[in-house]
């Protein structure tokens, strides 16, 4: 298939890119700049230098491709684009795999496609968008990732230490977040673009759904110089709510302070397979950039 990408340059994208070229699929993607389109050219991808708000080059390029997949989702960029994504598929068979986030679902220990939503408001804007995404006549797909991690970025930096300070918890961190590696992950949007469903959900959890504090310590002990779980905790700090708000802002810290957890199940009934290291594992090897 014919796959038109947006975010190839990003943190999910480029997964996503290195993905559907490893399964024989082309992939057109729009970058802000020449630098970002050259590295999607070394990747495999026709580059195209644009802007996501014009929409005279996204309906042209949607129309030209088999599928179109949206990880490049922002509050400014999805109303325009998932609007006119939309109007140029409809009608065809041509499926739309839209990016979510497991955020939405608020507080949940048991987070299912079926969960009601309660988003935070770092993640608020994300509810009359999906609902225009779900409500269309469009080969639909929503995609909710968990935390991401792999190749040493992401969220879970937050938690390599820095020389010789702690690492510091959000909260006390009993809470719990539900993750996914970056490449399990990518291979879940190829297997959404290929399904081509009619609105479908896909909650992208790995099944792995460790405490905060799991994963302080296990970032501290994948450091040189720490002997075990007992220097690890002693270079672990907790704070208060007030003081994470104040450190990450309100409304980042409000959404890392939610417990979350999920298994993947649904996605894994369709053909998912998720291999890759758990994130305390990847922490405790020492979280570094490939």
């Amino acid at each position: 298939m014919h796959v038109f990408l947006t975010g190839a340059s990003g943190y999910i994208g480029s997964a996503v890119l290195r993905a559907l070229i490893a399964r024989g699929h082309t992939v057109t993607a729009v970058l802000r700049s020449g630098e970002k389109a050259a590295r999607a050219r070394e990747a495999g991808a026709t580059a195209v230098v644009g802007d996501l708000a014009d929409q005279e080059l996204v309906a042209r390029l949607a129309r030209e491709a088999d599928a179109v997949v949206h990880t490049a989702s922002a509050e400014d960029v999805d109303p325009g684009f998932t609007a006119t994504v939309l109007e140029t598929l409809d009608g065809t068979e041509k499926p739309f795999v839209h990016t979510g986030g497991i955020f939405t679902f608020g507080a949940s220990g048991d987070i299912t496609e079926d969960t009601p939503i309660a988003p935070p408001a770092l993640t608020a804007w994300r509810t009359a968008n999906e609902a225009h995404v779900r409500a269309s006549t469009v080969r639909t797909t929503v995609v909710a990732p968990g935390i991401v991690h792999g190749h040493g970025a992401g969220i879970p930096t937050m938690f390599v230490p820095d020389g010789d300070a702690p690492v510091r918890l959000v909260g006390d961190g009993t809470q719990r977040w539900t993750t996914v590696h970056v490449d399990d992950l990518a291979e879940l949007y190829v297997l959404a673009v290929e399904r081509g469903d009619q609105d479908g959900y896909l909650v992208a959890a790995s099944g792995h759904n460790p405490t905060v504090r799991d994963l302080a310590q296990a970032g501290v002990e994948g450091q040189p110089g720490v002997e075990g779980q007992a220097d690890a905790r002693a270079a672990v700090v907790a704070e208060s709510v007030d003081e994470s708000r104040q450190r990450l802002g309100t409304d980042f810290a409000d959404a890392l302070l939610l417990d979350q957890a999920a298994t993947g199940a649904h996605a894994r009934g369709l053909g998912w397979q998720p291999s890759r290291p758990t994130l305390v594992e990847e922490l405790r090897s020492g979280y570094r950039a490939d």
